[in-house]
């Protein structure tokens, strides 16, 4: 029987003369660690003893002292290290074998260059190892989405804007205020399609997370769906506030939010097309109107039980393959946290939910807009106009949301009310109903940005409908 051939022990990418001159140049020259310290890491140096050292040298330079062969020699004695630093002599040896101290940042970048080429080749075994090991709960998906956060996050890790002059800031800023100038509308971000929201809002602004809450019933989704068809139907006539969105639905099917569209589209109830309660003529008409949004930008993923970090890694895809401007999410509650963490309760889930909402709005640069359920306290009160403190959860959701709108329809509340018929009550809530009958409130409680207010707007249960409210109704109900 031949035995298997001795292999090589493998050695992962490093260079230890690279960061013996970086450590070198450093305790030369104190002033080379501001260059680099934004970037490098203890934890990026491949062999221990170097990132002990440079780890005490970011200690001692940060408390105002020189980082240098004594005092470093000083440091290790007193922590009881230096022989795990090869002494102090190796402390001289490193300054005495520095050839310049140009190279630093050259040095630095080439460590962790190396450091990120560890870490992949780490991760890979990982996945294969985890691939290899079959479990009953695991799956395939479940580790492609883990291994994809892994490689993100290693991405990222060090990806910092930092520092950015004032010049450099107001510079993008005027950027943005000549858009809105140069615009025939008041929009600066992607459109609601209602003018009144628009005008209010300014638009659905780029990196901002926005939560339209409401009680079951209201139309959080129909108001969310309208507005993502609005704005890829602007983007498809290359008008102001256009865009390419991504809706993530945990609760309905695509089948169901495009049935939605075709019903509004068609103005036929959505109930019948379901029910296929429809004449030849309707279908024809349906079958043409789906033709025509044939093109729309809108992106529906109804993957049920999503993570947030599985939404972040296809929204980041989506953005780069195909470009993106907004996001739904409907809803914040049936999203669920990392994947590796045990929360101790749902209220520190959400929290984590919120943060990284908020996160993605900005990393890609494009407003989210996550619908929220609100609790029933709403319910107990005379006047069941939705506040702050309703939203579920409702600390980190107010905290993080930089705008927070709520939906009501007060005929939905009058309609279970109605008295008696033939009694002077009963003649009384036929002319309340005739006032509020199709009428809808977005009620802005937040915003960061701007005014709080609430905008008015017609609604067609028919059809899940929003609609801008005409003026003549505008005019009777105030």
């Amino acid at each position: 029987m031949n035995m298997p051939k001795e292999q090589k022990m493998r050695v992962l990418p490093h260079n230890i003369e690279a960061e013996q001159s970086l450590l070198g140049a450093i305790m030369l020259n104190n002033e080379c660690f501001e260059d680099i310290s934004e970037f490098l890491f203890p934890a990026h140096f491949a062999t221990g003893v170097n990132g002990k050292i440079f780890d005490a040298i970011g200690r001692l330079i940060s408390q105002g002292l020189v980082a240098d062969p004594i005092t470093l020699k000083a440091y290790f004695e007193k922590h009881d290290e230096l022989q795990d630093v090869g002494g102090g002599d190796y402390l001289v040896q490193l300054v005495n074998a520095v050839v310049s101290i140009s190279g630093v940042g050259d040095y630095a970048k080439l460590i962790y260059e190396l450091y990120l080429r560890r870490q992949l080749i780490l991760i890979g075994e990982d996945m294969s190892q985890e691939a290899l090991t079959f479990e009953l709960n695991s799956k395939a998906k479940d580790q492609i989405e883990r291994a994809e956060t892994r490689l993100y996050e290693l991405s990222v890790a060090n990806d910092q804007r930092g520092l950015i002059s004032f010049s450099g800031a107001s510079a993008e800023a005027i950027k943005i205020m000549e858009r809105a100038y140069r615009s025939d509308s008041s929009i600066t971000g992607a459109t609601s399609g209602f003018v009144d929201l628009d005008k209010l809002l300014g638009g659905l602004n780029r990196s901002d997370l926005i939560i339209l809450a409401g009680r079951p019933s209201m139309g959080k989704t129909a108001l969310a769906t309208n507005i993502a068809f609005h704005a890829a139907m602007a983007r498809i006539k290359n008008a102001d506030g256009g865009g390419k969105v991504a809706f993530f639905s945990l609760e309905m099917s695509s089948e169901q939010l495009v049935t939605r569209v075709l019903s509004q589209e068609c103005a036929i109830p959505s109930e019948r097309i379901r029910r296929g309660e429809i004449k030849d003529e309707d279908f024809m008409r349906i079958v043409e109107a789906n033709k025509n949004l044939a093109e729309l930008p809108l992106f529906i993923d109804d993957t049920p039980a999503l993570t947030a970090s599985s939404l972040r890694t296809r929204a980041r895809k989506l953005k780069r393959q195909y470009g993106l401007d907004m996001i739904v999410i409907d809803y914040l509650q049936l999203l669920s946290g990392n994947f590796d963490k045990k929360n101790e309760n749902r209220v520190q889930e959400i929290a984590e939910i919120t943060r990284a909402l908020k996160a993605l709005a900005k990393e890609l640069d494009i407003p989210v807009l996550a619908l929220s359920q609100l609790s029933r306290a709403v319910e107990a009160r005379d006047d069941k106009r939705p506040q702050l403190a309703d939203l579920r959860e409702s600390g980190s959701i107010e905290q993080d949301a930089d705008v927070v709108m709520f939906v009501y329809r007060e005929e939905y509340y009058e309609a279970r009310r109605e008295p008696s018929p033939g009694t002077p009550k009963h003649a009384e809530w036929l002319d309340k109903m005739s006032k509020i009958y199709n009428l809808a409130e977005v009620i802005i409680a937040k915003q960061r940005h701007g005014p709080v207010g609430t905008v008015r707007l017609f609604f067609d249960g028919r059809y899940t409908k929003f609609d801008n409210l005409s003026d003549s109704r505008k005019g009777s109900y105030e």
